[in-house]
């Protein structure tokens, strides 16, 4: 099959986690090359993944505002770029690919602040450009079944929501004293992480992965907010009201000893509940009102909902988060091919998280924090 789209990646150098989890995932798609990048700052770290995927070295770039000039005036340059850097370069990177008219699939969160989420999505729409945001879990296959189960009306009205993701991976924070044996340290400097530590990180996916399941948009919210002493936070609870009048309540941790990745996500409903857990993402859990409690499993027969077909493997062979994030970039390069044999793309029309998604997680991330800067005030979204 001939290669229909060609991608960039910025960050993701030699021995960097989250750069080789996308990489794995796009290459699942045969449709797909990585035929560029400016993978690290670090030369050996640069060339030992241009090595690895036997890239020319005229496409190695030393920089990422390089690597967007010189792509942008090849006749056969990337198509969209892949950005996996720390949190605080998201912004100046995504800015000067969508300036020189490339597509972008950015890590979360989108940036640090409103301003420039908004300047984004401004010239993504300038633009007529692709924007998508990596927010893993709703790339599950059971995450999309759920969703398409809420929508079905099989759990009735939404009557609350409850949510969490917790880990442990902080907890030596809590110790007196600046040392930190932690690989990613640099989550809990601000010049690197912005305003948040733990709810940019992880509370953006909660807030994120329970608006794709309901469609809720959270109106308002109080938080608390724990930094134990550190300059970010390490814990924060949240209560929200969403548009309509409901409520939920998320909690964030990354000193919860014990907790691995455990994001799981409660909606409760006049007519049921489903239950989704990260630890376990091939199962469902459904209580129909009146009803014995199901265990709906992955690539069984019995799960009439369209979303079932995003399944890859029959029941049994588990499905991880390569395949979650393989899920998402299959949805872009659907419509990337689209665009590139002269159709448009409309709205909604592919299932990927959009950069409007990626303002909303800014801005939920900048109420939280205020709001437990301020003794838990209610904060308008």
């Amino acid at each position: 099959m001939a290669v229909l789209v060609r991608y960039g990646m910025v960050g993701g150098g030699s021995g960097a986690f989250i750069g080789q989890v996308h990489r794995n995932a796009i290459a699942i798609d045969p449709r797909v090359r990585l035929v560029a990048g400016a993978f690290s700052t670090h030369a050996d770290k640069n060339n030992a993944v241009a090595d690895l995927y036997s890239l020319d070295n005229d496409r190695v770039y030393s920089s990422y505002q390089e690597m967007a000039e010189k792509e942008s005036q090849r006749p056969d340059g990337i198509d969209f770029v892949s950005i996996t850097t720390p949190n605080s370069t998201h912004y100046d990177v995504a800015k000067c690919f969508l300036e020189h008219g490339i597509h972008v699939v950015c890590e979360k969160p989108l940036c640090f602040t409103v301003e420039q989420a908004e300047e984004l999505v401004r010239l993504t729409k300038e633009k007529n450009l692709i924007f998508a945001v990596t927010y893993t879990y709703p790339g599950y296959a059971m995450c999309k079944v759920m969703k398409e189960m809420i929508a079905e009306g099989k759990i009735g009205k939404i009557a609350a929501v409850n949510a969490e993701y917790v880990q442990d991976w902080l907890l030596d924070e809590l110790s007196s004293g600046d040392y930190s044996p932690n690989l990613s340290v640099w989550r809990t400097d601000p010049a690197k992480s912005g305003i948040s530590n733990c709810v940019g990180d992880i509370g953006t996916h909660i807030e994120h992965t329970v608006h794709y399941l309901t469609g809720l948009n959270i109106k308002r919210l109080c938080a608390t907010v724990n930094r134990f002493g550190k300059p970010l936070d390490l814990n924060a609870n949240m209560l929200v009201e969403y548009e309509g009048g409901i409520n939920g309540a998320y909690w964030c941790s990354q000193i919860a000893a014990g907790k691995l990745n455990g994001l799981a996500v409660r909606i409760y409903g006049s007519e049921g509940s489903l239950e989704w857990e990260q630890h376990y993402p091939d199962y469902v859990r459904y209580t129909p009102k009146g009803g014995a409690t199901q265990l709906l499993s992955r690539g069984t027969g019995y799960i009439t909902e369209k979303a079932a077909s995003v399944s890859r493997l029959p029941s049994g062979h588990p499905e991880g988060l390569t395949m979650a994030f393989a899920n998402i970039y299959k949805n872009v390069v659907d419509a990337l091919v689209k665009l590139k044999a002269g159709g448009t793309v409309e709205p909604g029309e592919f299932d990927y998280a959009t950069v409007e998604d990626g303002l909303a997680g800014v801005k939920f991330v900048k109420a939280v924090v205020e709001s437990g800067d301020h003794d838990s005030r209610w904060v308008n979204l």
